[in-house]
């Protein structure tokens, strides 16, 4: 069982959405944290709304500036001696047929969601690796075992994050190190607004399943009781999406029907 109470955790995506949600979950159980993103601003106003703001320091972070991460990572640990946890939190999503994504937004994709979190996990390993503990959780997606429409990039970053994190779980487990993803659904956050188009800007809208998701509370409850019970994979969502993932897995052919015809956006 990983100890929240006692943990110095690092968390990317901090500023909004669920990684906000995670912040007040962690801060009111007495971990130390690490908040990261790109805006200081909302960094601050996310501490200064915390229980327990002693508790907290801010890292600017830009996970698409990925010759940057080392050094932040180092900073990181300098902050309180450690990092027990790091969660890998940030990234951005996609709106946009294939054919009409431009390939630097399939960069940009790959490079914020993927790059960015491989990064930070290798920069604070050796350091995990010689105090024989250290626990990586991984916000994916439920997109990260199944593919629709419209998020050929994202899926495919998502699907990455899987098979990088899956091979560092058996590398390490000797180490003391673990290794959580996480695979939610649809959750009301702003994460479709700020969902890259084809030509790299937003869609500036909310898409109707987004809207009806579940809350980021009641997802950043059940991410922290999947780290708390050390699980592997976990996935948070409504029927909708968790069905899904066992249509793909056991009738494939049956999903790739329905999903050609599914409402995603």
């Amino acid at each position: 069982m990983s100890q929240i109470e006692s943990s110095v955790i690092w968390l990317t995506g901090a500023s909004s959405g669920i990684g906000e949600a995670l912040v007040y979950k962690l801060n009111t159980l007495g971990a130390k944290l690490i908040i990261s993103a790109r805006r200081l601003e909302e960094l601050e106003r996310v501490k200064s709304n915390c229980q327990h703001p002693d508790n907290v320091k801010v890292l600017i972070v830009d996970l698409a500036n990925s010759s940057s991460l080392p050094k932040k990572a180092k900073d990181a640990v300098s902050m309180f001696g450690h990092i027990d946890i790091l969660i890998n939190n940030g990234g951005v999503s996609q709106r946009e047929k294939a054919v009409s994504t431009d390939i630097s937004v399939d960069r940009t994709l790959m490079e914020v969601n993927y790059f960015g979190a491989i990064a930070l996990s290798k920069a604070v390993l050796p350091h995990q690796v010689e105090r024989k503990f250290g626990h990586h959780v991984i916000i994916s997606s439920v997109t990260g075992i199944i593919s629709t429409p419209l998020r050929s990039s994202y899926a495919a970053s998502k699907h990455a994050l899987h098979g990088f994190y899956d091979a560092l779980r058996a590398e390490h487990y000797s180490d003391g190190i673990k290794v959580s993803i996480i695979c939610p659904g649809f959750i009301h956050t702003s994460i479709s607004i700020n969902a890259l188009k084809g030509d790299g800007s937003k869609q500036n809208t909310m898409d109707k399943a987004q809207a009806s998701g579940m809350s980021p509370e009641e997802c950043a409850r059940r991410i922290v009781k999947a780290i708390k019970s050390n699980k592997e994979e976990t996935y948070i969502g409504g029927f909708r999406e968790i069905g899904g993932i066992y249509i793909k897995r056991f009738f494939p052919d049956l999903f790739s029907r329905i999903v050609r015809k599914m409402a995603v956006t």
